[in-house]
C-alpha cells in the first residue's frame, strides 16, 4: 500500500552535515528522513523556494523534455529501503501507456516538485525505515530521530551548505 506523502522541509543532519529530505505522512505526523547529496539538496530547495535559474538544472531539462513528447508523471514513489539506501520509482504516463522508471528518490522527488506530481511512499518502506541503524552510534541515532520529529516549520527552509 503507498502512504501519500509531503515535503516537509529540508535539513542539514548535525552529525554528518550532508543534507536531509524530510518527508511527512499527509493521514499523520509520521516523518521520513531520506539522507540526500548536496547536487540533489540543492535542486529541491531552488524548487521549493521559487527560484528561478539562468538557465534549466538537470531536473528542468527533464521536465522540459517530458512535456515537449507529452509524457506525463502520475507520481513518484519510495519502493523500498536496503541496507540504508532508498529506492524509488518514477510513473510516467504517454498516449494511454504506463510505465515505470527506476530513480532515486531524490531525483525523483525533484522531478516530481517539477511536476506537480504526488509523492507517495510505500507502507513497508515506512515500516521498515524505523528499524533503520542511523549511524554507527545508536543513541546518537535516537537522539537524531527525536530531533528530527521535534522540528518545528520554522527550523526547515533555508540552509547553508
Amino acid at each position: 500500500m503507498e502512504i501519500e506523502m509531503r515535503i516537509k522541509g529540508l535539513v542539514v543532519d548535525p552529525i554528518t552535515k550532508m543534507p536531509i529530505v524530510v518527508l511527512e505522512d499527509m493521514r499523520s505526523e509520521h516523518i521520513l528522513p531520506i539522507w540526500i547529496g548536496v547536487f540533489e539538496a540543492n535542486a529541491i530547495a531552488l524548487t521549493l523556494e521559487n527560484i528561478p535559474t539562468p538557465r534549466p538544472m538537470t531536473h528542468d531539462l527533464l521536465k522540459n523534455v517530458l512535456n515537449r513528447f507529452d509524457i506525463a508523471v502520475d507520481r513518484i514513489v519510495v519502493t523500498d529501503v536496503r541496507n540504508n539506501t532508498f529506492y524509488a520509482a518514477i510513473h510516467c504516463r504517454c498516449q494511454g501507456q504506463e510505465w515505470v522508471v527506476d530513480s532515486r528518490p531524490s531525483d525523483a522527488i525533484a522531478l516530481a516538485l517539477r511536476m506537480n506530481s504526488r509523492i507517495y511512499v510505500e507502507e513497508d518502506v515506512v515500516s521498515k525505515s524505523h528499524g533503520l541503524k542511523l549511524d554507527e552510534n545508536l543513541e546518537t541515532s535516537e537522539n537524531l530521530r527525536k530531533w528530527l520529529e521535534t522540528l518545528k516549520p520554522e527550523e526547515f527552509g533555508k540552509y547553508k551548505m
